[in-house]
């Protein structure tokens, strides 16, 4: 089973890439489903069909749907939400209020993303081929497992016993029995969400079982939102397996004279100029050439992928990686207070952006741009204090010292 997630700046043909992938893929003789995350929904516009929250198959072996998520809303996230109102409202929070608390920013594309790694569990698909809203929310999108569980970690710990301590307390004149029955509903939606943040990290960390193509056009403004992109991904401990560059023009012929072949030649000079650069930033690259007319239906769809793959497989996993987090000692030995280390993250294009480090208690927080992650320090650098950090290439490299007031004796 592979989930192939496609996105990029809005305007540059994700859905139309996504779409031909999956076309041509059912076209090989393999059961695929095409799903779209996106709020606008024009999936359906580029296959030339009418999606409904429910699979369709368009022919054989390609099916598609848009994902609903008002239904998802009014579903099981509905019912959570009522638990944990009554949680506040237990502890004395005023009902407007823990109606407002209860609101969880981003929680459509949560829903949505989970509705994804239930399709590919649970359906017969061979592949799952995900068009994903534009850039930016498909990084907020991507990094919301993560942040969600830390934040689920610490308000609600996984300790069962503990959780139901604490709320039978907040039960007020209700009977003992009464409360736990009432609060044990309460943690079993928590476990829930929970077990679901943990599935969607582990789904999307897996690089054999999910790829991430980000689609962009061969303009300087969207190449640097695609660097930007990779180190966000990065930085959330997510790999890029491929880039898909739309729109292409071809090399005019030297005949071409006039206005029209001077602005073809410097076109095509710029766009050949932008393949450059992406060259050196070591993932796999693909390109769409500028068809004479935008591509919709499935006959339109497969000519499309048949010239952006080839024979090749479109979503045959890349070569592995190494692990985007690892620690290794680089000094002394044992509890010795000589010993150094080094926690090395790999970031790609991290250099183009400004990079800011900040210890906070047991964590590391990176932010690169706009983009943030929280790095929880193994057991040993907790007890250890940054020294210096450095960018070497695509790394960056965090030296950590034993502090003395709390290093191993």
């Amino acid at each position: 089973m592979r989930v192939v997630l496609f996105t990029g700046k809005g305007g540059v043909g994700k859905t139309t890439l996504a779409a031909a992938t999956a076309a041509l893929l059912a076209r090989a003789d393999r059961k695929v489903l095409v799903v779209s995350t996106d709020p606008a929904h024009s999936l359906g516009d580029a296959l030339a069909a009418d999606l409904g929250g429910e699979p369709a198959e368009l022919e054989a072996g390609l099916f598609a749907a848009h994902i609903d998520t008002r239904a998802l809303l009014d579903g099981a996230w509905g019912r959570l939400q009522g638990h944990l109102r009554t949680l506040l409202a237990g502890a004395g929070v005023d009902e407007l209020v823990a109606d407002e608390l209860t609101v969880l920013p981003g929680v459509e594309e949560l829903l949505a993303l989970g509705e994804v790694r239930r399709a590919a569990e649970t359906g017969p698909w061979e592949v799952v081929v995900v068009d994903c809203g534009p850039t930016a929310e498909t990084l907020r999108l991507l990094g919301l497992p993560a942040a969600l569980s830390g934040y689920l970690e610490r308000l609600f710990p996984a300790h069962r016993r503990a959780v139901r301590g604490m709320l039978a307390g907040l039960a007020g004149g209700r009977t003992a029995s009464e409360s736990l029955a009432h609060w044990d509903r309460t943690v079993d939606a928590l476990d829930g969400l929970a077990d679901q943040l943990t599935g969607l990290q582990g789904m999307l960390a897996d690089q054999r079982r999910t790829g991430i193509r980000l689609v962009l056009t061969p303009e300087r403004v969207v190449a640097a939102e695609t660097r930007r992109t990779l180190t966000a991904l990065a930085l959330h401990g997510l790999r890029v397996d491929g880039l898909v560059v739309n729109r292409v023009l071809p090399a005019p012929p030297a005949s071409l004279r006039g206005p029209a072949g001077r602005w073809l030649r410097e076109r095509h000079a710029e766009q050949q100029g932008v393949f450059g650069e992406l060259a050196g930033l070591d993932v796999p690259l693909r390109a769409a050439e500028h068809a004479a007319a935008e591509p919709i239906g499935v006959p339109a769809l497969l000519e499309l992928a048949r010239s952006v793959y080839g024979d090749a497989d479109p979503v045959a996993p890349a070569a592995p990686a190494p692990p985007p987090l690892q620690v290794r000692r680089t000094a002394g030995e044992g509890i010795a207070l000589d010993s150094e280390f080094e926690l090395v993250l790999r970031l790609p294009g991290a250099a183009d952006g400004p990079l800011d480090l900040a210890r906070i208690g047991d964590e590391l927080a990176v932010t690169v741009g706009p983009a943030r992650r929280m790095v929880t320090l193994p057991s040993v650098l907790c007890r250890c204090a940054v020294t210096s950090a450095r960018l070497a290439g695509d790394d960056l490299r965090v030296v950590f010292a034993p502090d003395p007031a709390v290093w191993m004796r």
